[in-house]
């Protein structure tokens, strides 16, 4: 029966009609794939995303569609000019069409992938890592990927590509003098593709740049964007973390130390202070029950040193617990031991005395 249909739409159908006939055959073929796909993408246990079917409905169909338009005869039109244009269209069309799968497809593999990790958790340290290496990764794919099809594209014309060849036979100093002149940028390049595979920063990474105290927010090939405390925007080229020293405090977890400092006189009680101390943090959301330390770190002629130190689950939370600690610190100190303040001495007994 296949065969019969096969043989009539050869021989029995007028050129053009033909090559209608398969512009519709492409297009019932599109449909049964993305019915399929939809199909797929339903299933829970298949890889697929619910939304994939949709997401490659146009590079799918133009991929069949410059098929179709590639080896077609195209009999009926007389103008070999025109044929040859249309295959053209066809070879590029397939060479885009296939790019285009190709970015999906890897972006929907970084997604699938990463949807394993959440960023939102306090020890997030496994997750950073995974993202920061997949998306950085997958900028450098999809770079050499459209660097390859736009080459394939240029060799598929002949005229192109005899001039191509012809200027690559004289382009010796040429590519020396941009090789030069290229150098710092790709250099920049591979910093980031450093920092993929080494990963001294990683996404929501906290650090201090340039007395800058913010969160590792973008991570491309060429440049890091830093979110600073105050909603600025700090951009740092990808060099900058290999050749200048720099703070990072979530590099092997999240949990950090703070410290608050009180400056008092010597008549202070330090017992009470430490009391203190564990009452307040009792009481505060932001501390972790890990430490809980007061110690006496130094002395001077006029004052104590005492520091208080306390640990909490993350930077940002430790932010907030010292100023939460300082805050019902003065308050407690200024209520039961206001003598206590810091205060100058000055005697009016004679000397040696």
């Amino acid at each position: 029966m296949l065969k019969t249909i096969k043989m009539y739409l050869l021989f029995n159908l007028f050129p053009g009609q033909r090559f209608i006939t398969f512009l519709v055959i492409v297009f019932i073929i599109f449909a049964i794939l993305y019915k399929w796909m939809q199909y797929l993408g339903k299933d829970p246990n298949n890889i697929l995303p619910l939304n994939f079917a949709r997401r490659t409905r146009w590079p799918v169909l133009l991929l069949l569609l410059s098929i179709h338009f590639q080896w077609s005869p195209m009999s009926f039109i007389h103008n070999k000019d025109v044929v040859t244009f249309i295959h053209q269209l066809g070879t590029l069309g397939i060479i885009t069409s296939i790019t285009w799968i190709v970015i999906l497809v890897l972006r929907i593999l970084k997604e699938h992938i990463l949807s394993r990790y959440d960023l939102t958790q306090a020890d997030n340290l496994q997750a950073r890592k995974v993202q920061t290496q997949y998306v950085i990764l997958e900028n450098t794919i999809i770079f050499i990927v459209i660097v390859i099809a736009a080459g394939i594209a240029l060799m598929s014309f002949s005229s192109i590509r005899n001039v191509g060849l012809s200027v690559l036979t004289s382009a010796g100093i040429a590519g020396i003098i941009v090789g030069f002149a290229a150098q710092k940028a790709l250099g920049t390049i591979l910093a980031g593709i450093q920092i993929a595979l080494t990963q001294p920063i990683r996404f929501d990474d906290v650090v201090i740049i340039e007395g800058e105290w913010g969160k590792i927010e973008e991570i491309t090939l060429t440049y890091v964007v830093v979110k600073i405390w105050d909603k600025r925007r700090l951009i740092v080229p990808s060099t900058y973390f290999l050749e200048n020293p720099f703070e990072n405090w979530t590099q092997t977890q999240a949990d950090i130390l703070g410290t608050v400092y009180l400056y008092l006189d010597y008549s202070i009680p330090i017992d009470a202070i430490r009391e203190k101390l564990t009452e307040i943090l009792n009481i505060c959301p932001f501390w972790d029950g890990e430490v809980n330390v007061v110690q006496v770190t130094d002395l001077t002629d006029k004052t104590v040193e005492i520091r208080a130190l306390m640990s909490a689950g993350n930077s940002g939370d430790a932010f907030d617990l010292r100023a939460f600690v300082r805050e019902r610190m003065i308050h407690f100190i200024q209520e039961k031991y206001p003598d206590t303040l810091p205060k100058f001495r000055i005697s009016d007994a004679p000397a040696g005395i």
